[in-house]
């Protein structure tokens, strides 16, 4: 069967013909072989962490079979989810409901209906998943809120001394404290840090995927398109899968990935992505409340408040998912024409501060930065690689 590039380069599903097997830095064990050995250990709960955008459901996704995975995301809990009642539904169970039960009267030999109510316990969830061998996936659990997180984790404390499985995915910096600091759980947690993607291993997606399709590729260009993809293996299988719909469009018959096409590429790339709001938002920052803000002229002749060049300088080269303040404040003031008046470092901090509340409690695509002790995290590569390309970026 000849294959078509929708069937190698799959940046939204499981990437068949492209998976790339890594080891961490700290091990020569696979994270594909330390997930299998984590479940495996009865009375554990396995703590998977990793940046956004990384891998990590797709490595649950390899380890265990598709029809074993029950996944629930941290975002469909409130203060007020039934942990229980949504762990049954989602491995379609009725938690609660009626049935008919069929009576004879003793006396007179008639048959008679009547309604009952039942209602699964906790014990009976358990059981149901330890029969059918199936694995709980909480996937981003940092987006439960913080007492939902405290309450899961007891929950959790109790049912996998039961034999329950489950894995609770969730970002490095915003890490499940909430699973690590409750101390019943102590001794009882298996935790795997997933470093982000090298460029080597990136650039294999994209050598493997080319050599499928019989399209040249120079490593060079690999490394380019891995550099631009941002340790995301999601980002680049859509960066490659978009290289193939330009090269479709040639009559070449001898395809070749050349550089020329890279941003054409990027650009297309960007073109579906729904991050336009959310960059219009931070650039905007909080109201003013009728307050004009203090703009700063830059070396290309533009005037731009402090959230405007905020969103400029992560933009800038290198791309890099976390910038410390001192740099955050260095390319700022790189922005910023010659001998003119730029931002203070106290300016720089308590906008980044205004931003971090003003995307907080939005929707999930909304959480895309997070200022923290001092470092500004860029919580997803998509959203880098938009500012870095999209069509409304600062500049363009």
């Amino acid at each position: 069967m000849e294959l078509k590039a929708e069937d190698v380069f799959k940046p939204g599903a499981f990437p068949k013909y492209t998976y790339i097997s890594r080891k961490s830095k700290i091990s020569d064990l696979s994270y594909e072989f330390r997930l299998e050995q984590a479940i495996k250990v009865s009375g554990f709960l396995t703590s998977l962490v990793g940046p956004s955008k990384m891998g990590k459901t797709i490595l649950c996704e390899k380890v265990i079979e598709f029809d074993r995975i029950v996944e629930i995301s941290g975002a469909d809990f409130d203060e007020t989810t039934d942990f229980w009642r949504l762990v049954a539904a989602k491995a379609g169970l009725s938690y609660e409901g009626q049935f008919l039960s069929e009576e004879k009267n003793s006396q007179t030999s008639d048959k008679f209906s009547r309604k009952e109510t039942f209602s699964l316990t906790k014990d009976k969830i358990i059981d149901h998943y330890k029969k059918e061998d199936l694995v709980l996936v909480i996937d981003d659990f940092h987006y439960a809120p913080e007492k939902k997180r405290i309450q899961i984790a007891q929950q959790l404390k109790d049912a996998i001394r039961r034999g329950f499985k489950a894995i609770v995915v969730s970002l490095p910096h915003r890490a499940d404290e909430a699973i690590r600091q409750n101390a019943d759980l102590s001794g009882r947690l298996s935790l795997i840090n997933m470093e982000p993607w090298e460029v080597e291993d990136l650039k294999e997606i994209a050598k493997v995927g080319f050599a499928k399709l019989n399209i040249g590729i120079e490593d060079d260009i690999a490394e380019k398109i891995a550099i631009e993809s941002l340790s995301s293996p999601q980002l680049m299988q859509y960066i490659c899968l978009n290289i193939c719909t330009i090269l479709e469009m040639t009559e070449d018959e001898h395809l070749q990935v050349k550089e020329e096409i890279l941003e054409q590429a990027y650009r297309y790339t960007t073109a579906n992505f729904e991050y336009g709001d959310v960059v219009n938002l931070i650039r905007r920052g909080p109201s003013t409340r009728g307050k004009r803000r203090n703009k700063f002229l830059t070396k290309e002749g533009q005037n731009y408040d402090v959230y405007e060049l905020i969103v400029k300088s992560i933009a800038e080269n290198p791309p890099v998912m976390s910038l410390e303040f001192e740099d955050m404040k260095e390319r700022i003031h790189q922005l910023i024409a010659d001998d003119c008046k730029v931002p203070t470092p106290q300016v720089i901090k308590t906008s980044l501060g205004k931003l971090q509340q003003l995307l907080k409690g939005r929707e999930d695509i909304f959480k895309v930065l997070d200022w923290k002790e001092g470092v500004l995290y860029i919580l997803d590569p998509l959203f880098l690689f938009y500012l870095r390309w999209g069509g409304n970026k600062i500049g363009s």
